[in-house]
């Protein structure tokens, strides 16, 4: 597996740009949209589980379940950015996940950010 099956985020230039931050240099807030979120919920395969448990025998990462999580993230990022691209936001702020159980059957992955109209200082 490369490095691209452990890691994320948005690509060079994006339509929608998505930041952990209050704000962006060069940018000011011309108009806020609101709330906008992705979620999903990824159920554990039998074969993923049975792996992880005969490695938290001898430890080490789980290599299956960081992979799966990337994807899922990635995807409820995806969503996120969907939805304010829908809303008519070209940007993110304060963009966080959130990362629960679904009875436990699951992972429900939340990505969630306030849409905003930014434009160029």
């Amino acid at each position: 597996m490369g490095i691209d099956d452990f890691g994320g985020g948005q690509g060079p230039e994006p339509d929608v740009l998505v930041v952990t931050t209050n704000d962006v240099p060069g940018f000011r807030v011309q108009e806020v949209l609101g709330e906008v979120f992705g979620l999903t919920v990824r159920s554990r395969h039998i074969g993923s589980q049975i792996g992880a448990g005969l490695k938290s025998m001898i430890g080490g990462e789980l290599k299956g379940l960081t992979k799966t999580l990337v994807q899922t993230r990635n995807q409820a990022m995806e969503r996120l950015v969907e939805q304010a691209r829908a809303r008519g936001a070209n940007g993110v702020l304060m963009f966080r996940f959130d990362v629960t159980e679904a009875a436990d059957v699951g992972t429900e992955v939340c990505a969630y950010g306030t849409a905003v109209v930014l434009a160029r200082d």
